[in-house]
């Protein structure tokens, strides 16, 4: 018996979505695909993502759910939908199901890719050092926030050594609006025994100019806080592609 090429397609836990794509013969692999994600392969192998445009690595992905059709033209009318790779891979399930062609199994495979990004993006700040890893938690809001389509809200607690020791979500809203309790989050700051805190949340906009209420809001965690003898550090408003810190644009 023949040993299974490296690059053979594994059958997908979850089904595929073949029932969405053009029909073609059941069986192998058509010589013509399969020649085409071998090369794929090792491209990326060779020179990983920065080889690859946004939508041969979305091919990639697309593979494994969908693995008896040529996936380029869906990858590139995800591209088209949402407009770049980060885009595509946060967007919303129902949106998702709205492209023709896109059915369960892709799904399940954009998620898992989007999670995966999220949980390697917090393993570099969780229990480390808030100011020495300043950039690291950055480049985490942005990945876990930026490409929302509705507001979410998170709290990261510090302790006394300003160490990050949790990282939750406390509240998801509209386009242009998410609702926050300020006592609520000081009395989770007191519950995890924190001495600090810093608010997030993203601007679907794009623009993370704060707006009144989100000033005003601030200010009355600021307030709770300090009445608690807890400190906020900041809250950092995440946009597309900048982000703003109310500490160092002067509002804190």
């Amino acid at each position: 018996m023949s040993r299974p090429n490296e690059f053979d397609e594994a059958p997908s836990l979850f089904g595929t979505d073949e029932a969405e794509a053009v029909s073609l013969p059941t069986g192998r692999l058509p010589s013509y695909i399969k020649d085409h994600r071998q090369r794929l392969r090792e491209r990326f192998l060779t020179g990983g993502a920065p080889a690859l445009p946004d939508y041969e690595m979305l091919e990639l992905i697309l593979f494994r759910a969908i693995p008896r059709r040529d996936v380029k033209p869906l990858a590139r009318d995800l591209l088209d939908q949402f407009g770049d790779f980060n885009r595509v891979i946060t967007a919303p399930r129902e949106r998702l199901k709205a492209v023709t062609g896109i059915g369960p199994a892709v799904i399940v495979e954009l998620k898992i890719v989007e999670a995966a990004a999220a949980r390697l993006a917090r393993s570099r700040v969780i229990q480390h050092h808030v100011i020495s890893s300043w950039d690291a938690i950055l480049d985490y809001c942005h990945t876990t926030m930026s490409h929302r389509e509705t507001e979410q809200f998170r709290v990261l607690f510090l302790d006394r050594k300003n160490i990050l020791i949790a990282d939750e979500e406390q509240a998801k809203g509209t386009v242009d609006h998410v609702p926050v309790y300020p006592r609520e989050v000081a009395k989770r700051a007191l519950e995890l025994n924190a001495s600090a805190l810093i608010l997030v949340h993203n601007h679907p906009s794009g623009d993370p100019t704060p707006s009144h209420s989100d000033i005003e809001m601030t200010a009355k965690v600021n307030d709770a806080c300090s009445a608690l003898g807890l400190i906020l550090h900041d809250h950092l408003i995440i946009g597309k592609s900048r982000e703003l810190s109310f500490r160092s644009a002067g509002y804190l």
